[in-house]
């Protein structure tokens, strides 16, 4: 992370941008406005990523804000730009996303700098180990001149691709839940316990699993994953009295999510029941869909019909960091086409004609906002 820092800011030298790194490890740059007492915009999205990960989620949002401050060529607007490049957004060390963005908006709290990875490092001393002071966080919080964040981001999936369009208007990002269900059972000997005899912890989850299956299928527009299951003690001869298994559940209607969620949970304490087993379940994020302000996203359209894409508004699947900015400022996002609808994975790709519509879009945004009264009244924020 500090080599990705380091060149980032190696490019924006030339910019005469302000740089640093806040209290919870996010990358900022300010370009300034061309005059005093403007309001910013804020460009941005994450530098972490997933392992066996691709080259493009979350890193190509920041890329693309730095080539769009350099396509213009030295040129000051009525407010002022700042790059944001988040930390660990994925959520994989510490087991919650979107650390870099909640500090931000004031959401970094002592409970989740508290929280340990597997090897028992808390948030608190991952930023001190690093060389950062964690009793500063409030000066990572957004600046009251702070007016909107814009996020690029592939689109991880394969809608756009199917359309034959380049980028799209993320509309609204679908809400989370994700658990944590541990089925507890008894381990025995895999040769001589009879099968009506065994509490096996992995034969519940395998059922619970298809069940996870089962509702989401039933469910328009639900996804239902479970991506992780650990058994213990994980022997080919053992019964196994341990199967511990994540959840996640997402759908843009946050009603629907909750009753799914229940609906889950329910199948997994009546299975574990009609077993003679235990089940532990932890909800490990609730986040409620987002909408995108309206304003802007009306304009990101504009902005696509100026430069000749046909506009397209879509529901993102995936969570961004833009879900969390939106609590407290105005915030939009663009989709960029992923081929194959690849993405997690080392195959993940984007076409360069789709990056470069993405830029010729950002700076058509960028000129809309600086000659909209509506825009640049908002900046005179109290």
């Amino acid at each position: 992370m500090r080599d990705v820092h380091r060149e980032i800011a190696h490019w924006l030298e030339p910019l005469a941008a302000i740089i640093g790194v806040d209290a919870a490890g996010n990358f900022r740059a300010t370009y300034a406005a061309n005059k005093t007492s403007a309001a910013r915009l804020l460009i941005g999205s994450h530098l972490d990523t997933v392992p066996n990960a691709g080259c493009f989620d979350g890193i190509l949002g920041v890329v693309l804000a730095v080539s769009i401050l350099q396509a213009l060529a030295g040129r000051r607007l009525p407010y002022a730009i700042e790059i944001v490049g988040f930390s660990e957004e994925e959520g994989i060390r510490f087991g919650v996303p979107f650390l870099g963005s909640r500090a931000l908006v004031d959401r970094l709290d002592d409970d989740l700098l508290n929280r340990q990875d597997g090897c028992g490092i808390s948030v608190r001393k991952a930023i001190q180990d690093f060389g950062l002071d964690p009793n500063r966080m409030s000066d990572a919080v957004l600046p009251a001149d702070a007016c909107a964040y814009l996020e690029f981001h592939i689109e991880q999936g394969p809608m756009l691709e199917s359309l034959g369009l380049p980028l799209a208007v993320v509309e609204t990002i679908a809400g989370q839940t994700r658990s944590e269900l541990v089925f507890l059972g008894r381990a025995n000997h895999a040769g001589t316990t009879p099968m009506h005899l065994r509490f096996d912890a992995v034969a519940a989850a395998a059922e619970w699993i298809t069940a996870v299956e089962r509702i989401a299928q039933q469910t328009s527009g639900l996804v239902a994953t479970v991506g992780s299951v650990e058994t213990k003690p994980g022997a080919t001869n053992v019964i196994a009295g341990e199967a511990r298994v994540s959840l996640d559940v997402r759908h843009h209607d946050n009603r629907v999510r909750v009753r799914a969620a229940e609906r889950i949970s329910l199948e997994a304490a009546q299975i574990a029941d009609r077993r003679g087993l235990k089940v532990i379940q932890t909800q490990g994020l609730n986040q409620a869909s987002v909408a995108m302000d309206a304003f802007l996203s009306q304009q990101l359209e504009e902005s696509l019909s100026k430069i000749g894409c046909q506009p397209h508004r879509m529901v993102s699947g995936a969570g961004h960091d833009a879900m969390i900015l939106a609590e407290k400022i105005p915030s939009a996002m663009i989709f960029l086409r992923t081929p194959g609808g690849i993405s997690h994975d080392p195959a993940e790709s984007v076409a360069a004609e789709d990056v470069a519509k993405a830029i010729e879009c950002g700076l058509q945004f960028l000129d809309q906002m600086a000659s909209s009264p509506n825009f640049l009244s908002r900046t005179c924020r109290a």
